[in-house]
């Protein structure tokens, strides 16, 4: 096999001028249907929060500029971006020159708001590495449970329960939340952080559950609403908070979050794995 017949040794043709029509919109009804939601009454609030690692343009002058960058979409937004006409949308200013820092700014918040039909806030700078996604709140990571464990797909909420003589307020974490990417079939890495007010969790439960997903293929800000709706219907919780933090690929990582409403967003942070 020759270097060119490896998939290494592709050629891939990035964008060589700025195309905002780039950007591929996908509605969110197409997901929210499958799980039995409905954009009339969606029983979340929430945003979807990307952090960009490799921008980079041309000043008025031809010399090269490059910055970081955090974009908030809102969820009830009638349409996501797909994580990889995204990366190719920003590549394609590598070679455009832009009178200002502002105007680069602008320019990536009209666009994105087009695409996603709604206002999306741009920000240059990332937030710093927190390691918690909790506020003030303490952490309990569940991974260290002593489980068996042997389905991985499709996510199965049978899993999940309850116990309703116990209410309690806890905060749980899982860094095993693994699904697959439906358009490049690229494993997406991810942790999750589930606060809540309610019936007690029963932990091993939720840790075979998220692992459940492992051989699933969904958009990130999907799998949260689905693991958002899940708990919701198997749990009952008064109030209910799900985040998950994306690694890195292709120059960029994604943090959907969802909420019952009325709930406080999150700080916004960085993991160390992103």
């Amino acid at each position: 096999m020759t270097s060119q017949e490896l998939p290494l040794g592709r050629h891939v043709d990035y964008p060589r001028a700025y195309d905002a029509f780039l950007l591929f919109p996908i509605a969110r009804t197409l997901g929210r249907h499958e799980i039995g939601l409905s954009e009339d009454t969606l029983p979340f609030i929430g945003v979807d929060r990307w952090h960009a690692y490799e921008l980079s343009w041309l000043d008025a002058r031809g010399k090269p500029c490059v910055a970081t960058a955090t974009i908030t979409v809102p969820a009830d937004s009638p349409q996501l971006v797909e994580s990889k006409s995204l990366k190719l949308y920003l590549n394609s200013f590598n070679a455009a020159r832009f009178d200002s820092v502002e105007v680069v700014r602008a320019r990536i918040a009209d666009d994105l708001a087009r695409a996603a039909g709604a206002p999306v806030t741009v920000a240059f700078g990332l937030p710093p590495i927190d390691e918690s996604a909790a506020g003030n709140a303490v952490l309990d990571c569940i991974d260290g449970l002593d489980v068996a464990i042997d389905d991985y797909g499709p996510p199965n909420a049978n899993h999940l329960s309850a116990d309703a003589a116990h209410v309690v307020g806890e905060t749980l974490t899982s860094a095993l939340l693994k699904s697959n990417c439906p358009v490049t079939g690229q494993p997406d890495w991810a942790r999750v952080v589930i606060a809540y007010r309610g019936p007690r969790l029963d932990r091993a439960g939720l840790l075979r559950y998220l692992v459940s997903f492992r051989d699933h293929a969904e958009f990130h800000e999907q799998c949260v609403e689905r693991i958002f709706s899940d708990l919701l219907a198997r749990a009952r919780p008064q109030q209910l908070s799900v985040e998950a933090r994306y690694t890195r690929r292709g120059g960029l990582d994604i943090n959907p979050w969802r909420a019952t409403p009325g709930t406080p967003r999150p700080a916004a942070g960085r993991d160390e794995r992103q």
